[in-house]
């Protein structure tokens, strides 16, 4: 299947998963805690604070490489968002794509997903811990605040 399958077909509407797409169009699902959400709408209440151009995106698709993988907080710059706005899933990565972690993610799916998130075109990635910490990172490695948005805090309550 491909995302935009996904998204049309009537079963796979409403589900309490986040779903994404391995590289051979098998469908993976992760189950999330609230806690998840909850710092998942803080991240954007932050972001709106700080961003005063382009569009934040939840649940953010981003073909990649290696399937579809959806990062749970997403900026656009204003020029980025333009070209994909209208797109299922986005052929060229946010500018800032944040993932959330929770018990089932492993060090190794962070590490794949920074590294295809950069090569599509990300300038940072941002991960939320379980506890609300957030370490940022751009191609280079992890940085100690981000470069694009300096003022985010560094715990999300």
């Amino acid at each position: 299947m491909n995302w935009q399958q996904i998204c049309e077909n009537p079963n796979f509407k409403d589900l309490p998963y986040k779903i994404e797409l391995s590289e051979r169009g098998q469908i993976l699902m992760s189950p999330a805690r609230l806690a998840h959400g909850a710092y998942q709408s803080e991240i954007v209440k932050k972001m709106a604070e700080f961003l005063s151009y382009g569009r934040i995106v939840t649940q953010c698709a981003v073909r990649t490489a290696k399937g579809t993988k959806v990062a749970d907080v997403a900026w656009f710059g204003s020029e980025r968002w333009e070209e994909v706005k209208n797109e299922y899933d986005s052929p060229i990565a946010p500018e800032i794509c944040v993932e959330i972690l929770s018990p089932a993610n492993t060090g190794a799916e962070m590490k794949m997903k920074k590294k295809l998130y950069f090569s599509h075109g990300a300038e940072e990635v941002w991960i939320c811990d379980e506890n609300g910490a957030m370490t940022f990172h751009t191609p280079k490695g992890k940085i100690g605040k981000s470069r694009l948005v300096p003022g985010f805090p560094k715990r999300i309550a």
